[in-house]
């Protein structure tokens, strides 16, 4: 699959996209599929690929080959919906050299822009949003018939389950575990709740036994993902949002997120657990507590903050204040003391003046993120924003608050790797490093890029690796015994 650029951020170089495309053997058609945007878009192309799979369809790198193309979309910023245009359109030679190539757009520009898309462009066959994958062997049958297809109900009961992944990671060392769809927050700048729609959780023990077969497979590493983790609850009779409205019978049977945490670190001691994303005012001690307890739970937490002026926070919806931010920190640091900490920023937003700019600045400098994923705000219809404020911020004014904020976080981000320089670190080896077939990246607890020569090691080894140099964006350095 086909990772699109996530925007501006300061971050390792095992972060960075690349071309990866679905492979499996089975089957004598053949779908090739890129995802673009999100952790939770990598995940879900996995799941498309399995039912695919069982309508026997093998995947491909290769799209010449192709019988059938999926794009898995994002629509967090308009840029991400442009790009995915410009790529639909490229797809007009190959289908002109093949007359039964069919075309399909997945996730959630496919539930935002179905009409644009199937209609006035005539760019898709095919439409499918995040809760319908499962109709995709139906759909197929109506395209093979003639006819255009579209699915982009969404659900509040959907979660795939029952449905083990494909894994399209050809190291087979790290692999992604979905344990919820959907987001209840309704920021006033995010898309997410009308494309993917509402929170809903996994079943607890769905998800234990997807991470014990990965571990029976090898997989050294487990990125646990939702829109907002911390806010994950199930208890026996099903989903549902919020503890204060279970019974006493389903308090006792519930699971909150920390306590999945622990029940998934505790699946394998040796393999890794991360997690991804965390929203401020969700987070509990419990979970820094059980971090603190379980020693392959990585120290790294993901902890978007996207301004730091109050008055732009509560224009977001955002539910929490920079001085509650501020306290969590603080905790995580208290609890977490080798914690390293990455954000979300958006610049711009509605109203956004000099002082509210400057103070997000000013929090970045209280907490001195280790990385971040950093943007101009990019108005989103359907969205509160889009309807109820005005995107009245210059765009020069963006570019340019926004190349401060970036220009500040390269400062933190060096301040952050030197203080890994002359220590060593337990280092799980995930890849070859771009720049040299001699050499391994891995990343340790902190999430933080290491590269360093080969030797005797193989992918998916843990090793120790004494840190010797870095950059604002990565850490060199060598195995040691």
């Amino acid at each position: 699959m086909k990772s699109l650029d996530q925007g501006n951020k300061v971050i390792d170089e095992s972060k960075q996209g690349e071309a990866t495309v679905l492979n499996t053997n089975v089957g004598d058609k053949k779908v090739y599929i890129e995802s673009y945007g999100c952790q939770m878009n990598f995940s879900d192309s996995e799941i498309v690929a399995s039912i695919l799979q069982e309508d026997g369809y093998a995947t491909t790198r290769n799209i010449e080959e192709a019988d059938l193309v999926f794009l898995n979309t994002c629509s967090i910023r308009e840029k991400a919906e442009d790009t995915v245009r410009k790529r639909l359109k490229s797809f007009t030679k190959l289908k002109r050299n093949n007359k039964k190539l069919k075309v399909g757009v997945l996730g959630c520009m496919a539930e935002r822009l179905k009409s644009k898309l199937l209609e006035e462009e005539k760019l898709v066959d095919l439409i499918v949003g995040p809760d319908a994958y499962r109709d995709l062997p139906t759909l197929l049958e109506e395209i093979d018939g003639g006819e255009k297809a579209v699915n982009v109900l969404l659900s509040m009961e959907e979660t795939y389950a029952d449905i083990s992944p494909v894994r399209y990671g050809s190291n087979g060392v790290t692999a992604f575990v979905t344990i919820m769809r959907g987001c209840d927050n309704m920021c006033t700048f995010c898309v997410v709740p009308f494309t993917r729609g509402r929170e809903r959780s996994r079943d607890a023990e769905s998800i234990l036994e997807e991470v014990r077969q990965l571990s029976e497979q090898g997989y050294k590493e487990v990125t646990v993902l939702g829109q907002n983790v911390d806010s994950y609850l199930w208890y026996g009779g099903g989903p549902k949002k919020h503890f204060k409205n279970l019974s006493e019978i389903e308090k006792a049977s519930s699971i909150n997120f920390a306590q999945l945490l622990k029940k998934v670190a505790q699946v394998n001691p040796e393999v890794r657990v991360r997690f991804f994303t965390s929203n401020p005012q969700d987070m509990t001690d419990e979970v820094l507590e059980v971090m603190a307890s379980e020693e392959n739970i990585c120290n790294f937490i993901h902890l978007p903050f996207q301004s730091g002026s109050d008055r732009i926070l509560d224009l977001m919806n955002r539910g929490y204040t920079v001085e509650k931010y501020k306290e969590r920190i603080d905790k995580i640091k208290e609890i977490l003391p080798d914690c390293a900490i990455s954000h979300d920023i958006i610049s711009g937003f509605c109203s956004e003046t000099e002082e509210d700019h400057q103070a997000t600045l000013d929090l970045m400098d209280y907490v001195t993120f280790d990385y971040g994923y950093m943007f101009n705000y990019s108005e989103r219809p359907n969205t509160y924003a889009a309807k109820k404020l005005t995107d009245d911020v210059p765009e020069d004014v963006k570019k340019r608050r926004l190349a401060e904020i970036i220009q500040r976080q390269r400062e933190h981000s060096f301040i952050r790797n030197k203080t890994y320089v002359g220590n060593t670190y337990k280092v799980l080896i995930e890849t070859i490093s771009k720049k040299s077939d001699e050499e391994y990246l891995g990343r340790n607890s902190q999430n933080a890029a290491i590269i360093f020569p080969k030797e005797d090691a193989k992918l998916g080894d843990y090793v120790n690796v004494l840190v010797e140099d870095c950059n604002s964006a990565t850490l060199r350095g060598k195995i040691v015994s």
